[in-house]
């Protein structure tokens, strides 16, 4: 006993402790996405870095441990005026990291605290240029909005935020009322705006066919008279042809001997029915003279029978 206590109070096992207790002190190991800054003698002298790092024991001392990861921070719900003076109660989170640990430890106390109130505070001042319904349908112009004017306002303390992401936009109740009136309303609106063309195309469609129903039933009546009057010209040209026919043989036969004295019986037999329907239908006969019986006429058309021939 008395040996092993000799042994732990010799000089050697003291310079041991101290080494150990020296190299415990010195060697520092950051991990990734970190950075410590050091004092020395309560004054800023380094930032270190991850992987291994060394400072000199007790002088140089850890003052702050900065995280370099993307964090995110819930802003707490506040209320808000909107250039038409309505009252809101907005929420939101904030993405942001540090860019500059020196800046964030020695620009401002509280970084956090500092970026969540100047979040707030530019949300409402964006809000205060805005009106209600342009809240909501620019959203997304909003939050890009209060992202530059943060980024703006914290350069000095080594921040930058990433993006603003509104949560929760709750206008009060009897806003709430209106617009669901508004909405209801315009829904009304786009039902009976939607009837009204469905009719309109209906009637246009009805009278389309009936345009077409006359167009195609003038055609069929224009197809129906061309064909028509066709038809009847050539039964005209038949009957003219059949007419110059008939009289071309006639003329053929009434150039022979036999022809000639068939034409005269027919002429007299012609003269003397007519002779006869004239008596049938008048109560006075006047009594042919030389120059209109029946004799005389066939003579006379003989006649010009002969001299038609003898041109010929």
């Amino acid at each position: 006993m008395e040996v092993l206590l000799d042994y732990i109070l010799t000089p050697q096992l003291f310079i041991l402790i101290f080494v150990v207790i020296l190299l415990k002190s010195s060697i520092k190991f950051v991990p990734q996405n970190r950075a410590y800054l050091v004092e020395r003698f309560g004054k800023y002298q380094s930032t270190k870095e991850a992987g291994l790092n060394f400072i000199v024991p007790f002088i140089d001392r850890i003052a702050a441990d900065r995280s370099l990861k993307e964090q995110a921070v819930d802003v707490p719900e506040q209320s808000a005026i909107t250039k038409d003076n309505i009252s809101l109660h907005v929420d939101g989170v904030l993405y942001f990291r540090v860019l500059d640990p020196y800046k964030a430890t020695y620009g401002v106390d509280d970084y956090v605290f500092a970026v969540t109130q100047l979040a707030q505070t530019t949300m409402r001042s964006e809000l205060g240029k805005m009106e209600l319904d342009k809240t909501f349908e620019e959203r997304d112009q909003l939050n890009t909005n209060i992202v530059t004017s943060i980024n703006d306002a914290s350069g000095p303390w080594g921040i930058q935020v990433l993006r603003y992401e509104i949560k929760d936009i709750v206008p009060p109740n009897s806003v709430m009322e209106a617009m669901e009136a508004q909405m209801k309303a315009e829904r009304v609106k786009r039902a009976q705006i939607l009837e009204s063309e469905g009719d309109r195309q209906a009637a246009i469609n009805r009278a389309e066919g009936a345009k077409q129903s006359v167009v195609l039933a003038a055609e069929a009546d224009k197809a129906e008279q061309v064909l028509k009057a066709e038809g009847e010209a050539k039964a005209i040209l038949a009957v003219a042809e059949a007419q110059a026919e008939a009289l071309r043989k006639v003329g053929e036969a009434a150039d022979t001997e036999e022809g000639q004295k068939a034409i005269q019986l027919d002429l007299a037999t012609k003269a003397i029915e007519a002779k006869q329907a004239i008596a049938k239908e008048s109560s006075i006969v006047l009594l042919p003279d030389g120059n209109t019986e029946a004799a005389s006429l066939v003579t006379q058309a003989m006649a010009i029978i002969n001299k038609m021939n003898n041109k010929d």
